[in-house]
C-alpha cells in the first residue's frame, strides 16, 4: 500500500517538474496590451441648449456676429439671432412678452425701456445670478451710469451692454478752413451751423421723422439746454418755458440742415453725415469707429469729436444711453440659465476686447483705460470723461416711456413741419400723455 501511494506522489511531482520545464522552454506570449481610448471630453453642461437673442441692428450687432460662434464652442449652447429695426424690435418682443410665448430668450434692451420692462415683470431681475457669481462679473468695474441700462427700482431687469455718449461730431477740415472753434456751448454750435451752411453743404445733421426719431432727438436737446420731461416731483410736465424755448431752438437748427431732414430716422442722418453733406451732427458715440472705415465713410481722416454742448453756463453733464441685455422671464429654468452663462461671457473683462474692436461699445472703466484700445480709438479718453458725468434719466426710464416718445413723436415733428407753434406742439403732447395714462 505504502509503495503504490508513493510511486503515486512520485508520478505527480514528475509529471509537475516537466510540465514547469515545459513552460519554461516555451517563449513567454506577452498578453495583449490595452490601446489607451482617446480621452473623452467632459459633457459641457449646456450641450444642446438652443437660445433665441433679438438685437437690434446698432453697430454692435457685428460684434455678436463675431462672437457668438467662440461662445457656442465653449459652451456648447446654440445662439440664433433675430437682427430687428428699433420699431420692430419693441413691437416683437412686446407681443412676445404679453403673449407669454418666450419666442426670445435673450434681447437688447433700450436704456429707456426699463421701468416699463419691471413694472410688468417681462424680463427676469439678475440680482440673484449677480450675488452668486459676484467673484466672476466684478461688476465695480462696470462705470456707474452704465447700470441705468436696465437698472428700475434697485433691481436689474437687463445687464449693462453697450454703453453710448452723445457727443458732437465734426467735420475738422471744413471747421479750419472756416476758423471755426469747435462749439462748446449750445449758442455756439447754433452759430455754427449756420456759418458753415453753404450751398448743398449743410451745417448739421438732426432726426425729425416723426415718431421716436424726433421725440429723443428732442429730448437729447432738452437735456442739454437745462429742461426736462418730469418736474422736481416726477410729474410729466412738458409746457414750460424753458421747453418751449427748446423747442424753438431745436426748430431753428433745421434751417441748417439738409432738405427732408424733418423725415431723417438714425439711418438717415448717419448717412448724411458719412457721405459729406453735413459738417456737424450730435449722436451716440457708438458710430464713431465707422467714420474711419472706407467701405461706409467718405470722411475718414477728416472727422473728431468733442462733448455734446450744452447750454452757456450750464454745469456739464451729459447725455448717456444704449443697450442692457435681459432674459425672458417667461424662458424655462435651464435657458435663464444658460442666457446668463452668455450674459457674463459677452461683458466679461476678457472678451470686452474682442467686442470694442468689432463695433461693441464699453461698459466698463478697464476697457475705457485700456493702452491698446486707447491707441486704436483715441476718443475713448472723452468718453471716459462723457461717462464719468453722464446722465442716463434724462429720458425717463419710467414705466410710461413709450406714451411719452409717442406723444412728442407726434407733435415735435407737428411743429417741425409747420402744423403746430412750440407751445401748441407741447400742450398738444401733455394732454395726449394725459388721457393714455390711467
Amino acid at each position: 500500500m505504502r509503495t503504490k501511494t508513493f510511486r503515486s506522489v512520485l508520478y505527480v511531482f514528475l509529471l509537475f517538474v516537466m510540465v514547469v520545464g515545459a513552460v519554461g522552454c516555451t517563449p513567454a506570449v506577452p498578453e495583449p496590451v490595452e490601446e489607451p481610448s482617446a480621452p473623452v471630453e467632459t459633457a459641457k453642461k449646456f450641450e444642446g441648449v438652443e437660445l433665441t437673442l433679438a438685437s437690434m441692428t446698432d453697430q454692435y450687432v457685428a460684434g455678436f456676429r463675431y462672437l457668438i460662434p467662440m461662445f457656442e464652442e465653449e459652451t456648447g449652447i446654440k445662439i440664433v439671432m433675430d437682427e430687428l429695426g428699433y420699431v420692430d424690435l419693441y413691437q416683437k418682443l412686446t407681443a412676445d412678452f404679453v403673449g407669454k410665448t418666450a419666442q426670445y430668450d435673450l434681447m437688447t434692451v433700450d436704456i429707456v425701456w426699463s421701468g416699463e420692462y419691471a413694472a410688468n415683470g417681462y424680463t427676469l431681475p439678475l440680482d440673484d445670478f449677480m450675488a452668486r457669481d459676484a467673484a466672476e462679473i466684478n461688476t465695480d468695474d462696470i462705470m456707474p451710469v452704465a447700470w441705468t441700462l436696465g437698472e428700475w427700482e434697485g433691481k436689474h431687469w437687463a445687464y449693462p451692454l453697450a454703453g453710448y455718449a452723445n457727443v458732437l461730431n465734426y467735420r475738422k477740415d471744413l471747421l479750419e478752413e472756416t476758423g471755426i472753434t469747435p462749439p462748446a456751448t449750445q449758442e455756439e454750435l447754433l452759430a455754427a451751423a449756420q456759418q458753415l451752411t453753404d450751398g448743398d453743404q449743410y451745417g448739421i445733421a438732426l432726426l425729425g421723422a416723426k415718431g421716436s426719431a424726433v421725440a429723443q432727438d428732442y429730448m437729447s436737446f432738452l437735456q442739454q439746454h437745462g429742461g426736462a420731461v418730469l418736474d422736481a416731483d416726477g410729474n410729466i410736465n412738458l409746457n414750460t418755458p424753458k421747453n418751449v424755448e427748446t423747442l424753438d431752438f431745436f426748430g431753428e437748427l433745421f434751417n441748417y440742415a439738409p432738405p427732408g431732414s424733418t423725415d431723417y430716422w438714425w439711418d438717415q442722418r448717419e448717412t448724411a453725415f458719412r457721405n459729406g453733406t453735413v459738417a456737424m451732427m450730435e449722436g451716440w458715440s457708438i458710430a464713431r469707429a465707422g467714420y474711419e472705415n472706407p467701405e461706409m465713410s467718405s470722411i475718414v481722416g477728416k472727422v473728431d469729436v468733442t462733448a455734446a454742448p450744452v447750454s452757456a453756463g450750464m454745469e456739464p453733464k451729459y447725455g448717456f444711453g444704449g443697450w442692457g441685455i435681459g432674459i425672458n422671464a417667461s424662458s424655462d429654468a435651464t435657458k435663464q440659465e444658460a442666457a446668463w452663462e452668455f450674459i457674463k461671457w459677452i461683458t466679461s473683462e476678457e472678451i470686452q476686447k474682442e467686442w470694442i474692436k468689432h463695433d461693441g461699445a464699453p461698459i466698463r472703466r478697464s476697457t475705457l483705460e485700456d493702452p491698446e484700445l486707447n491707441t486704436l480709438y483715441p476718443w475713448f479718453p472723452l468718453l471716459l470723461k462723457s461717462f464719468e458725468n453722464g446722465d442716463g434719466d434724462y429720458r425717463p426710464r419710467i414705466p410710461q416711456y413709450s406714451i411719452i416718445q409717442d406723444a412728442l413723436g407726434t407733435y415735435v415733428n407737428a411743429f417741425l413741419v409747420g402744423q403746430e407753434t412750440a407751445e401748441s406742439a407741447l400742450i398738444k403732447a401733455q394732454e395726449q400723455i394725459d388721457a393714455n395714462i390711467k
